[in-house]
């Protein structure tokens, strides 16, 4: 029955209007209620005490014997007088002597109590300075009403009571009329409210609606469906998220594909490689004093596997939270020393116009050093291998802020522009003509993009395409090199 969200929200409103206009319609007729009956009041009250006067000028006596004696006799007169009085005002007049018994009333209801007698502990209540108000004449009333009854007095006299009475049907039937106003305001608020309800769930569902088509269609491998973007509430930018989200998914497919692509390649030609010189050799067709040649090509090709396999357990490792550092102080120019001397024979190749630059002989950083060579291992590899003939090789090292830079400059193809947001990224190659790199597969920068985060530092390249490139990692300075001493500061780029 609540599955929709439409179902949802106007259920919700309508339960709160309908509450809200309950508990509105409780107070105002409280409010009304109150207030009539105090109007009637005061109404009442006005008229006992006009009434009285209006008889002690009309009919002035000295005794009460007289005055009810002359009301007898002018009974016609008075019962005109006090209908008269009465119609006016909306209300029942009635007459009785010093004893409370009733003399006269006005045409209206109150004809059958004629002869009858107000109690006397409503009588003893009445005060001759000002109206009381005297509730239901003790029971005489065959309804509920409001009254009040004056004295009528001559020199100080009581010659006898006048007794105004108001029932309270006209408030009764305010209620009555206002309760129906309530209700055809809360219906018309519900109208209201299931058509605002409607289209705001229809603005909310339909990009929800959207996405989960477009769920469904990521799940059989489709990423190019995007969600229209309209407004700038919070559904816009979910669906701009999504759509932020869906692009990723979908570069992330091309990357895996493309990934797959590239290990299968390189699986497949060392491996294609191994298994034809073996079956060469041990079919005869090499002869033995070459076979030394070729096993040397098949080992080249199963460390090149074996390199392979081991980026793609350090991904898988990275990937899986497993990857645990263990930081130490070490001097990083030395490191960079034995790297650069490790590539001396591919420098020489080249002609390769090195140059190395630290600010000090010694810079000590506090990381994890199998880590960190293995990371500039690769960027000084990745130099060498794009540099051009006779190119400008360099590796310098200086202190900023608390920092050591790092920096890997060659000349060569660099990096086209709309490649460098992508460099580090996994399963990612520049080269994908594969015409210089033959031996990656996209993994290494993504690795020491991984590596320099978990250590809290930065990572960037810079690159002029077909000219040069360069890239630059900071660590954590340690003045005092002590082995469990770590140093933390900021990050700032190589000025």
């Amino acid at each position: 029955m609540f599955r929709s969200l439409f179902t949802k929200y106007i259920t919700a409103f309508m339960l709160i209007i309908v509450v809200s206009f309950t508990i509105l319609a409780a107070i105002i007729g409280s409010l009304l209620v109150n207030y009539a009956t105090e109007s009637k009041r005061v109404t009442v009250v006005d008229a006992a005490s006009t009434v009285g006067f209006y008889l002690e000028k009309e009919y002035p006596n000295k005794t009460p014997d007289a005055f009810s004696a002359v009301v007898m006799r002018e009974n016609t007169s008075v019962r005109r007088s006090l209908s008269i009085i009465s119609h006016s005002g909306d209300l029942g007049l009635i007459l009785t002597d010093v004893k409370g018994t009733v003399l006269v009333t006005d045409d209206g209801s109150f004809g059958t109590l004629s002869g009858q007698t107000v109690p006397q502990d409503v009588i003893s209540a009445l005060s001759i300075d000002k109206p009381t108000t005297v509730g239901d004449l003790g029971g005489m009333l065959p309804v509920t009403c409001i009254c009040a009854g004056v004295p009528i007095g001559s020199d100080g006299t009581v010659l006898g009571y006048i007794f105004a009475v108001s029932d309270e049907a006209g408030t009764s039937d305010l209620i009555r009329t206002m309760n129906k106003a309530v209700l055809m305001a809360c219906l018309w608020v519900l109208l209201a409210a299931l058509i605002a309800v409607y289209f705001i769930s229809e603005r909310i569902i339909s990009p929800l609606k959207d996405m989960s088509r477009a769920a469904k269609s990521f799940a059989q491998g489709n990423f190019d469906v995007r969600i229209p973007v309209t407004g700038r509430d919070e559904v816009a930018e979910l669906a701009t998220a999504f759509n932020s989200m869906a692009t990723d998914l979908e570069s992330l497919e091309v990357m895996r594909r493309s990934f797959i692509a590239n290990v299968s390649h390189e699986l497949r030609t060392p491996m294609t490689s191994i298994a034809g010189f073996i079956d060469s050799m041990l079919a005869g067709a090499i002869p033995a004093d070459q076979q030394e040649h070729y096993l040397k090509t098949v080992s080249d090709e199963v460390h090149r596997l074996s390199r392979l396999v081991s980026s793609l357990l350090d991904i898988t490792r990275i990937q899986a939270g497993e990857r645990k550092f263990n930081k130490t102080t070490f001097d990083v120019c030395e490191m960079a020393r034995q790297i650069l001397f490790s590539f001396e024979q591919p420098i020489e190749e080249k002609h390769l116009d090195v140059e190395f630059d630290c600010e000090e002989d010694n810079l000590f950083v506090y990381a994890d050093r199998d880590a960190i060579y293995q990371i500039l291992y690769n960027i000084c590899h990745n130099a060498v291998k794009f540099s051009r003939e006779g190119g400008k090789y360099r590796i310098r090292l200086l202190e900023r802020d608390k920092k050591v830079y790092t920096s890997v400059f060659n000349e060569g193809v660099g990096i086209p522009e709309a490649d460098l947001p992508f460099v580090f990224d996994r399963f990612y190659k520049s080269d994908k003509s594969r015409g210089l790199d033959k031996t990656g597969v996209g993994l290494g920068l993504y690795i020491a993009k991984t590596v320099i985060d978990a250590h809290g530092e930065e990572i960037w390249v810079k690159s002029t395409y077909g000219e040069n490139c360069e890239f630059v990692f900071t660590l954590p300075r340690v003045h005092d090199p002590k082995p469990e001493r770590r140093i933390e500061g900021e990050q700032n780029e190589i000025k």
